[in-house]
């Protein structure tokens, strides 16, 4: 029995003196190289014991797991926009656009009528002649006829005997009288209190009291009725006054 095993161990060493060692170092490097394969696809791992020796361990591959959880119902939300209203979601309802407030229409605006007009637009010469006496109030003036110093309320305007004498504006005929010192006379009341007098007219005047009359319409003639001015040439005696008091005629009348 001791030779056989000789016999045996120096086979062994033959073997392995021999191509033997080439064979176990090929199969070597082919166990190396599997493992690494291994490795590198996740199919094994190698593991090294604490002698060195180089072991193949296949790690085994996991079932599929199989969710028993039930599939979602599909809702209206999901199929249109691919996402799910949660449960607890709240519906919130957007108020109605407030309406415009309605805007009171504007109240038309009454315009004020324009006033009388009493400056020289609004009035005319009653009779077309120089002035010989001018309106003096204030300052005491001569007098020819009754040669005396005295105020002049009016102006005194140049005519020829009978010329027609023209409403100066507007107005309604208040007054036709005669006056003991300037004659016959007309009072023309024009609204505002503004007044105007023709005096030393014809004793027969052409318009009465409470005639209604225009600017330019004729309500008399020149005369010599006005006794306190006989010594004058023949004029019209024209006056003014507002709100009973005199005022200077030529304020009113246009420039000539």
């Amino acid at each position: 029995m001791d030779e056989n095993s000789n016999n045996s161990g120096g086979k062994l060493e033959r073997f392995f003196n021999g191509k033997g060692f080439y064979i176990v170092l090929f199969l070597c490097a082919a166990v190396i190289g599997v493992s690494a394969w291994s490795l590198l696809n996740g199919k094994g791992t190698v593991e090294k014991d604490d002698v060195g020796d180089v072991s193949l361990a296949v790690t085994p591959t996991r079932p599929p797991v199989v969710s028993t959880m039930p599939a979602p119902t599909p809702t209206l939300e999901s199929e249109e926009t691919g996402w799910e209203v949660p449960e607890d979601a709240v519906e919130v309802i957007a108020d109605p656009e407030p309406e415009p407030p309605e805007v009171a229409a504007e109240e038309p605006v009454e315009q004020e009528l324009p006033q009388e007009v009493t400056g020289p637009a609004a009035y005319s010469w009653p009779v077309m002649g120089s002035v010989d006496a001018g309106y003096s109030v204030e300052t005491l003036v001569y007098d020819r006829t009754m040669g005396d110093w005295r105020t002049h309320d009016g102006l005194d305007i140049l005519a020829p005997l009978g010329e027609p004498v023209k409403a100066a504006a507007s107005g309604t005929v208040s007054e036709v009288y005669s006056d003991d010192l300037y004659g016959t006379t007309v009072v023309i009341d024009h609204g505002a209190g503004i007044v105007s007098v023709y005096s030393n007219l014809a004793e027969l005047p052409t318009v009465s009291a409470g005639d209604s009359v225009s600017m330019g319409d004729t309500i008399g003639s020149v005369g010599t009725t006005a006794i306190c001015e006989t010594n004058s040439p023949y004029h019209l005696h024209f006056a003014m006054s507002v709100n009973g008091e005199s005022v200077n005629p030529t304020d009113y009348l246009p420039v000539r």
